[in-house]
């Protein structure tokens, strides 16, 4: 199992490529994982025969876990054998929690072991379940062993690191406090699974139970955090884009057939946020306790719809930096790497302002979730043809077809004013409406 980024502890192995016997090349795909971050392809580390799997579908283990043995030999033939069964139960002791209790002690109950060598064992009182506490238990070396060596679970405690990550200062100040829990408060880095209150549902005569993918149990955990992290308020727009795209038809020819990308209205308003951007700085900026925290670089989140289900968010990093050309050309390879399950970690990490282009599907407009780091989200409904009243140069009121779209935008209300986000999306209307013939 690879070490697909820095905080990434383990991986979900969904699909093997290849069964036992297949001959396989160099860096030919052979499974397929999903982690925190990412889908991804693994591509073998040498050629050979696959000899044997030892870690099953749907199966979830520690980064570094040996999953399969590739008979490197010349000439080596190995008989097929089935794979091991999926398991979805992960191979770590487990302590029963009550249902109502956001955490309980692993001594409450007795813990249910699988053999070392299914798995590396996990921090004391590690309880793989919500991604907040996913997060929590996977404190630093160093506090993991400070809090095993007083008995402290980590995951009883509310950190004060991002998603409430337990930090040194945390667990040096409960074992200050005589190791009494702190109350939860409510706030960011003070948080309980999302169904700790959820009511249960019991299937019906003739209901399909399906259990959700790896990628949707991730999109829900993700959605619920942000959801409580932020104070979502959305503002919606109407934007006049038939200057915009008078310019973009003048343009497309000759661009595609020098780029060999298609031009879209995507990139032209990605490089009008990033501008506008640079004159609303709290629109680029994260919230950390009670302080603000403006980002200086512009990496811009673009959500990506997976097939058949799922939902991802490439970064495009220092879109400052990058042309109509260049956006073009990173929109489009980091959408079609996400299809493919192509990105590497560090393309979905960072983002500082995300854009939701949920127009292509047909929708007038939406309210989006304000991704955990961010201080908002543009929500980009579907371009079309509409009946305007414009006023000519003489005062005089006329009917005419115009190229719209409404924009939504959705900011968090404990850092972003109502007037702040107005005039954000003012200046962005503005700068997109009077696009010069040139363009940007």
């Amino acid at each position: 199992m690879p070490q697909m980024g820095e905080s990434i502890a383990e991986g979900t192995l969904s699909r093997w490529l290849k069964k036992v016997g297949d001959e396989v090349k160099r860096d030919e795909p052979i499974f397929e994982i999903s982690t925190d971050k990412v889908d991804a392809e693994i591509p073998s580390p040498s050629s050979g025969v696959l000899a044997e799997i030892l870690v099953g579908e749907g199966k979830t283990v520690a980064v570094q876990t040996v999953v399969a043995r590739i008979e490197t030999e010349k000439g080596a033939s190995i008989a097929p054998a089935p794979a091991p069964a999926p398991t979805a139960a992960p191979a770590v002791p487990v302590a029963v929690v009550a249902p109502v209790t956001p955490v309980a002690s692993a001594a409450a109950a007795p813990a249910v072991t699988v053999p070392a060598t299914a798995r590396p064992a996990a921090a004391p009182g590690a309880l793989p379940h919500s991604f907040e506490e996913r997060v929590r238990t996977r404190s630093s070396p160093l506090v993991r062993r400070m809090a095993a060596e007083h008995g402290v679970e980590i995951a009883a405690l509310a950190g004060s690191g991002i998603a409430g990550r337990v930090t040194k200062k945390d667990l040096e100040s409960f074992l200050a406090n005589g190791g009494a829990a702190p109350a939860p408060a409510l706030s960011a880095t003070h948080l309980v699974p999302a169904d700790t209150h959820a009511p249960s549902a019991t299937p019906w005569p003739g209901d399909v139970v399906e259990p959700m993918s790896k990628i949707r149990r991730l999109t829900s955990d993700h959605m619920a955090l942000a959801i409580r992290v932020a104070t979502h308020v959305t503002t919606v727009h109407e934007v006049d884009l038939t200057r915009l795209a008078r310019v973009r038809a003048r343009m497309r020819g000759e661009f595609e057939a020098t780029t060999g990308q298609k031009l879209s209205f995507l990139p032209f308003i990605i490089h009008a946020v990033v501008g506008t951007l640079k004159r609303h700085p709290i629109m680029n900026a994260v919230v950390n306790g009670t302080d603000i925290i403006y980002r200086k670089r512009y990496n811009i989140g673009v959500a990506v719809a997976l097939d058949p289900t799922g939902l991802i968010v490439p970064v495009i990093k220092n879109a400052e930096d990058l042309s109509l050309s260049g956006l073009t050309k990173a929109t489009n390879d980091l959408a079609l790497r996400a299809r493919t399950k192509r990105l590497n970690p560090t393309e979905v990490q960072d983002a500082t302002f995300t854009i939701s282009n949920y127009g292509t599907f047909g929708s007038i407009f939406g309210t989006p979730i304000i991704p955990v780091g961010t201080t908002a989200i543009l929500g980009l409904g579907a371009i079309e043809k509409r009946a305007k009243v414009v006023t000519g140069p003489d005062g005089e009121d006329t009917i005419a077809i115009r190229t719209c779209a409404y924009f939504s935008y959705s900011f968090d209300h404990k850092v972003v004013d109502g007037a702040d986000a107005d005039r954000f999306m003012a200046d962005l209307k503005k700068t997109l409406e009077q696009v010069p013939e040139s363009g940007f």
